[in-house]
């Protein structure tokens, strides 16, 4: 499997207005969107659309969180056609593939259903509740947070991504961003099986909203912390509970708000 990286960004012309009324032209750093069409077996499975860097990691990311793959020795042959945007995987056995599974894809990420039952189709089988015994003091938290932020300078360029970060309760280990927040969690997830990196010590560091989809994501990686500047959802935070997860939002300016399974934050 090779490493595919893209052009990052484009500059775009623009009229820059002020609030005087003076108005002036200039050039842009504008985020690319790049859609990726994967295929198994010559098999159209989903496309997806993403930020066109560490695509090797998306897909084996996203084969995993739907349960297509357990591990990086189920796919035999992987090739991208960055120009075309296609993907070509062989894999050793197609398994846990439907027509449904792909709809999620297209689907918000809030449903509707009720707390007993899962929200997406094929997740009874990948999500699982999370054993993880690691620990993070409070103020590493905020260390964390700070990390991650000074490493967006994608963000800082265009505005138009999202990073996501796996991280030890002392650092930062690797970071990705995506203009989806999903597909940044996937490009972490695709990189840890890649590397057989184990995954129960770490934490998910998040610049995004926690939503019920983003949260089933950490679930299935089986990450016990998950920290984002952003708010959660009630629904993530239903299922947060449900799946034994320690979510903490709003993490800035000094503060942060500590929703679930408040044991792993330590120092409080």
């Amino acid at each position: 499997m090779k490493h595919f990286s893209l052009e990052k960004h484009e500059k775009k012309q623009m009229t820059k207005i002020h609030l005087s009324g003076k108005k002036e032209s200039c050039e842009d750093f504008v985020v690319k969107e790049y859609p990726l069409t994967i295929y198994i077996h010559e098999q159209e499975i989903a496309t997806l659309v993403c930020s066109p860097n560490h695509m090797d990691e998306l897909i084996i990311g996203f084969l995993a969180g739907e349960g297509m793959i357990s591990d990086r020795e189920d796919i035999q042959d992987l090739s991208i056609n960055d120009k075309q945007g296609q993907a070509y995987l062989t894999l050793a056995q197609l398994k846990g593939f439907s027509r449904e599974m792909i709809n999620k894809r297209i689907l918000s990420s809030c449903c509707g259903k009720s707390r007993a039952s899962f929200y997406f189709f094929n997740d009874s089988r990948t999500a699982k509740r999370v054993s993880s015994s690691i620990t993070l003091e409070y103020k590493q938290c905020f260390y964390l947070m700070e990390q991650l932020q000074s490493q967006s300078l994608e963000f800082l360029q265009t505005g138009g991504v999202h990073n996501a970060a796996l991280a030890s309760p002392k650092e930062l280990i690797l970071s990705r961003y995506d203009i989806g927040r999903h597909n940044a969690l996937d490009k972490l997830f695709g990189y840890a099986l890649k590397e057989q990196l184990d995954l129960k010590d770490k934490i998910i560091v998040f610049s995004g909203r926690i939503s019920s989809e983003i949260l089933l994501k950490v679930s299935k990686m089986g990450i016990g912390i998950l920290l984002s500047k952003s708010a959660p959802t009630s629904l993530a935070l239903d299922m947060a509970h449900d799946l034994g997860i320690t979510t903490v939002g709003f993490i800035r300016r000094g503060q942060m708000n500590v929703y679930t399974h408040p044991h792993r934050i330590i120092g409080l």
